[in-house]
This record gives structure tokens, sequence and C-alpha cells, in this order.
């Protein structure tokens, strides 16, 4: 049998008329950039999230890096976020003009350890960008307490969180803004590329909508130096569509990373945290650490099951950022679990032989 890690395919073809229908309203309106369809679905958006205001932009690393702009993060500033992370975390950092400081993570969840933010902390910190990784929520209400007492800005990355919630209070609202990624592998993703910034400040929204428009206050008055960063029309159409089956989906999801827990307590196996405390994984990856990761690929892989790594070189360990990587002392954790993390498959339209199969073969082989 093969199993692929992932499949958009089925999603789309259940969804085929809604999506059509959407496709057609925006040829038919003759609006094709920042017209209706991406006022209606920042509103709705933000909506279920708890915030105010969104502002849809191109992607999730633009909206990382004018979120960090409106604010107030300045060339020469320091923020600090974690090295295990996509890299456009990071590249968002560093478009701002910033400089990313490395803070470790907590050895089960893997997501940044409030335990270890203050010792980073310096004179020229401005910001905390935590990551709500794989689909877990950051430990938000020890990390803005840290803000708090530095006097810091907090930007969330939910790039892989939609849905995902501290008991009732969903990522989107627990810093000073968030950013959010619509790439088409994400939990809500687009036929294409988008991204958003959420928040309850209308200072910050306000901001945001000036930078992603060259910095245009009003028409040929630009305020701020900004660039050209616009959701499209038509990405938000689909996006409109698609946004009332994400409950329907986090399920699923939910519902499939349930059928992994019977290899648990397998040797060499460990099965990721989904649920710490008040927070709950919307499982965007299902992403278990194994002793012989490697050898463990290799024989799932002949075995036709589809597996990824995310991510196998840390931030601090990439060529484009060799100068972080005196940081490493600080990432023993960081450093160990990238050797030991492996992807394994499970989107919301996986069908249950697969599924099976895939735990068969994990299991067969964790025991030899």
């Amino acid at each position: 049998m093969r199993v692929p890690f992932n499949d958009l395919g089925p999603q789309h073809a259940a969804l085929r008329e809604e999506l059509m229908a959407a496709a057609a309203r925006v040829i038919d309106s003759a609006w094709f950039v920042l017209g209706p369809e991406v006022a209606s679905f920042e509103r709705e958006f933000a909506a279920s999230v708890g915030c105010l205001h969104g502002v849809g932009v191109a992607s999730g690393t633009e909206a990382l890096q004018l979120g960090l702009a409106a604010l107030g993060v300045m060339p020469g500033d320091e923020v600090i976020t974690v090295a295990n992370t996509a890299v456009p975390t990071v590249s968002a950092i560093t478009a701002a003009g910033a400089q990313p400081v490395f803070v470790d993570v907590d050895p089960e969840t893997l997501l940044m350890d409030p335990a270890r933010i203050e010792e980073r902390i310096t004179a020229r910190t401005r910001a905390i960008l935590p990551v709500h990784l794989y689909g877990l929520a950051a430990d938000m209400d020890a990390i803005g307490a840290i803000a708090h007492r530095h006097g810091l800005r907090v930007l969330e990355d939910a790039a892989q969180a939609h849905g995902a919630a501290l008991g009732d209070r969903p990522v989107g609202a627990l810093g000073d803004a968030c950013a959010w990624s619509f790439y088409p592998t994400k939990n809500l993703g687009a036929l294409g590329d988008g991204g958003m910034v959420t928040t309850n400040d209308a200072e910050v929204a306000g901001r945001v909508r000036r930078l992603r428009a060259y910095g245009q206050a009003d028409r040929y008055v630009h305020r701020d130096k900004g660039i050209n960063s616009r959701l499209d029309e038509m990405q938000a159409a689909f996006l409109r569509a698609k946004l009332p089956h994400l409950a329907e989906w986090t399920a699923q999801r939910r519902a499939l990373a349930a059928r992994y827990e019977v290899l648990r307590d397998l040797p060499g196996v460990m099965l990721p945290t989904l649920v710490a405390s008040d927070r709950r994984s919307v499982v965007h990856l299902y992403v278990a650490r194994f002793a012989r990761r490697d050898a463990m690929r290799d024989l799932l892989a002949a075995d036709g099951v589809g597996t990824l790594i995310h991510y196998p070189i840390p931030v601090h360990r990439q060529e484009a950022y060799r100068e972080c990587r005196d940081q490493a002392p600080f990432l023993p954790v960081t450093e160990r679990a990238a050797g030991e993390i492996l992807s394994l498959p499970l989107y919301p339209e996986m069908a249950e032989d697969a599924l099976e199969y895939a735990i068969d073969r994990i299991g067969r082989h964790a025991i030899a």
C-alpha cells in the first residue's frame, strides 16, 4: 500500500462546487485586489479567533514581517523566538531589520520554554515571537506575563494553529497581534498563498493596512515605508468557502491522531503531546520522536509510508543564519529533538485502511 504524507485532492474535490461558485463571484464582480471578498474574510476570520481586526496580506511570512513592524520593531532591535521553527519565522524577523535571539523549547511540547526567556532578554529586546508549533498553543499566559514585566510586545506565529486555543480563548488574540498563513497545506489553506494579521489594537491594525500597501494612508499619501503585500480577492473567496468547514476538519484530525495512541508504549517511540494543561492541539502535524529516526524513516519509505521532518536543521544551524551559531549552547533540547522528530501521515480525509497500515508498519519497525 502507498500512504501519502498528505493529499489535498479529496478536500478540494468535496468542495468543488463551493469553490467554483466563489471563483465565479470574484470574476463577475471584476474586482480583483482589496475588494469585498478580502474585507468580508478579514471580518469573518478575525471574529472566529475573537479579534476585532483582521488585515489580509500576501503570505504568512509577510504577516509576521508587517506584524513586527506594526508593533514597533525597528532595525537593530532583538526579537526572541525559537530555532525549531520553519525558516520563515526568522526570515520575517530579519526582513523587519531585527536580530533573532533564540530560546530553548520545553522537552515535552517542543514549544517555547517560558523559563528560558528572561535569561535571553537584553536592552535591545523589543518583542517575543512564540510559535504555536504543530498545532499546539504555546504557554501564552506565562509568556505574556514575562513580556508585561519587561515592557515587550508579543506577536504570535499561528501559521500551524488555526482553531487552537487556551481553554476557551483562541490563539490569535492572546498577544498584541498574531500572524497567520493560509498556504495550501495549512489547516485552513488557500488555493495559493495568503496570510493575515489579527489584533484587538486598532492602531496596530491600521499600521498593517498601511504597510501592506506601500505605507499609504490615503490615495497617494504615504505615511510609512511599506511594501506590496495584499491578500488576493480570489484566495479570500476560496478561504471564505472553507472557513465554515474548519471545525469539522479539526475534529477529524484529532480523531485520527488518537488512533496513533496504540504506539505510545513501544520502545524507542515518543508520541507528541497533544494536550498540555488547558491547551489542545489542532494537529496540523503529527510529530513523533524516534530513537532511530533516520532508520525508521527509511523503513517506512520502503513500505510506501510517506513522512517528513519538521524541521531537520534548526534555524541557527542554517548556512543563511550562520551568525546565530554561537547561540547553540542555549539550545540543547532544540538540537537533540532535531535528530529525533518525524512527522507521520495525517490529514482530515485520510482513509481508515491507510492509517491502519501506517500504524502497523511503525509498530513492526519499532519492535524490530
